[in-house]
């Protein structure tokens, strides 16, 4: 039982591997993203971009090699698929970028500091007031 865990769990991270490789990276030399270029814009360019679709099939060969039976094959092939499914959405926290409400944006402007030069300070030709307001920025 503890050899089959083992190599279930083997499959698992492969097949998430192999599909993550396939799916969001570029490759060594850039090779996937030939790859992606390759496929166009018809049935393998969009097999490529669902990684839960793309798992699926990275997932039948490594339950070909994993079970002995062509039932066991069946379920293997959806737990293979599963769990690379699973860990991509554990792994993949997507970040969202919401724009500020109005409110919070004036509130956070009352705490932004602002310098002033005296006079002393004051640049005294136009490529000294590139460097200061590089230098208050």
């Amino acid at each position: 039982m503890g050899t089959q865990f083992y190599w279930f769990f083997l499959g698992v991270l492969s097949v998430w591997r192999v599909t993550h490789l396939l799916n969001a990276e570029d490759g060594p030399w850039e090779l996937v993203v030939w790859l992606r270029r390759c496929a166009g814009t018809g049935f393998w360019a969009a097999l490529l971009d669902c990684f839960y679709c793309l798992s699926l099939w990275i997932a039948a060969p490594a339950a070909l090699f994993l079970s002995r039976k062509p039932v066991e094959g069946i379920f293997t092939w959806l737990a293979l698929s599963g769990g690379a499914c699973l860990l991509e959405r554990t792994l993949n926290k997507s970040v969202v970028i919401e724009p500020m409400p109005p409110e919070a944006e004036r509130e956070a402007n009352d705490v932004l500091r602002t310098e002033t030069l005296t006079n002393a300070e004051q640049p005294a030709t136009e490529e000294d007031v590139q460097h200061a307001s590089v230098r208050i920025r």
